[in-house]
């Protein structure tokens, strides 16, 4: 019995960890006609499969889209977002995409800016 109980231990502080190759991805001078998309990679450098519950913008303009299978230790995934200024002022922007999970580390931000012009 004494044997299962380390065992048990280990088994109960498996976690999974996203760790991103980038967390803020520069989309450089573009048109607002033009919508820009980009992919975040990650990698799950935990010991348990990796679930992302929700990614999520502060606004319409930007859209995340991420993998929904779990991704197992080892493995990568990627969220991809795309920004539309369509309407949107001209200049410089930054955007926050929260990514939640069920990992270790389940609020990660991740950031996206450039620098809009109109057509």
């Amino acid at each position: 019995m004494a044997v299962i109980l380390p065992l048990l231990s280990m088994k109960a502080n498996a976690q999974a960890v996203i760790t991103f190759e980038k967390t803020t991805i520069d989309l450089g001078t573009f048109s607002e006609s033009k919508p820009q998309t980009c992919i975040f990679e990650f990698t799950n450098t935990g010991d348990k499969p990796l679930v992302i519950h929700q990614a999520f913008a502060s606004c319409g303009c930007t859209v995340p889209k991420f993998t929904e299978e779990p991704v197992a230790p080892g493995q990568k995934g990627r969220i991809s977002v795309t920004y539309n200024g369509k309407g949107k002022p001209e200049g410089d922007f930054t955007k926050p995409i929260s990514v939640r999970s069920n990992a270790s580390n389940s609020l990660v931000r991740i950031y996206i800016r450039g620098k809009m012009k109109k057509q």
